[in-house]
């Protein structure tokens, strides 16, 4: 009777596997909502946006044009920008805490043709996808831009996030009415998701959020796994419902066409018992169940260790 058993452990490493790979896509954080949303959001182009800014239902929305603004201002390398965010951080307790958090904006719009959409650029936060400029160094390199009592030698790190009026843009928020008569509809966040901007394409997208990091294919891995190991579970325990209920259908005529032929004292294998199960399987779904449990463990410890030293080149502010 243990195959009776086998499509059970089968099931439960199947599920343990899946919830395995969902616990590692949970380290990303905010990136992981993100990166969901771009991939499930449906688009739609910038009239049936204003269409659905006008309507008073609000839908949560992808749309798509290219970056328009009135009054750009430059980089160091004169490219018109239309929002610009500089983060200072410093490294405390293994990790990378803001201390300064600085935007530079003007009126922006994603715009295809005569229509355009105003991106709520106050509404900007972790949904800005694009290639980061960083640079590490030390505090002693900020000047007077360091915190009171940090010491000179603790190492910063510069993050410069930018949009530029050359780009063509993905935005995704719900589309309102403009804050005053004769203004575009404004997209912006809303119905509990945030707004997201990115002037990258999807795939990129995606690397940019997973930052170089090995634990997307683990969880793929993962959910590979479990999907096999649930579908082989599921086909093993149908496959022996239909046996055990041809059997019985044989059992059930040999007996009706001979009755007398019948042992009696069940199992022969027993002392006058019916059929039970084979060993200890209550003890070997238990040993399933652990050690599908310290995989899962084992995995997001792992993940969680080499994200931490998933670190770039240091380079100079």
């Amino acid at each position: 009777m243990i195959p009776a058993v086998s499509p059970l452990l089968l099931v439960a490493a199947g599920v343990l596997a899946i919830v395995g790979g969902a616990a590692v896509l949970q380290t990303f954080g905010s990136r992981y909502r993100v990166g969901r949303l771009l991939a499930s959001t449906p688009s739609v182009d910038l009239a049936e946006a204003q269409a659905i800014a006008a309507g008073g239902r609000p839908r949560y929305v992808m749309i798509g044009g290219r970056i328009d603004a009135e009054d750009e201002f430059e980089d160091v390398n004169h490219r018109p920008l239309v929002f610009r965010r500089t983060r200072l951080q410093a490294r405390r307790g293994g990790r990378w805490v803001t201390f300064e958090d600085s935007r530079e904006t003007v009126p922006f719009e994603v715009r295809d043709g005569a229509i355009g959409i105003a991106i709520d650029a106050a509404a900007i936060d972790a949904g800005l996808v694009v290639v980061r400029r960083q640079s590490i160094g030390s505090a002693a390199d900020l000047a007077d831009r360091a915190p009171g009592g940090m010491l000179p030698d603790t190492r910063v790190k510069a993050l410069v996030e930018q949009l530029s009026s050359v780009d063509h843009a993905t935005a995704l928020g719900v589309p309102v009415p403009g804050p005053a008569a004769g203004d575009p509809p404004l997209l912006t966040a809303g119905l509990g998701r945030p707004l997201i901007v990115t002037t990258l394409a999807p795939d990129e997208a995606m690397r940019v959020l997973a930052q170089g990091s090995s634990r997307p294919r683990i969880a793929a891995a993962c959910f590979v796994l479990g999907a096999v190991l649930l579908v082989a579970g599921l086909a093993w325990a149908g496959l022996g419902a239909i046996a055990d209920r041809l059997v019985g259908d044989a059992v059930a005529i040999a007996l009706a066409a001979s009755p007398s032929a019948a042992p009696a004292g069940g199992d022969p294998r027993s002392a006058g018992e019916g059929p039970g199960l084979v060993g200890q399987p209550v003890l070997a779904l238990l040993a399933v169940i652990a050690i599908a449990l310290a995989a899962v463990v084992l995995t997001t410890a792992y993940v969680r260790l080499t994200a931490r030293s998933e670190k770039p080149p240091p380079r100079r502010p």
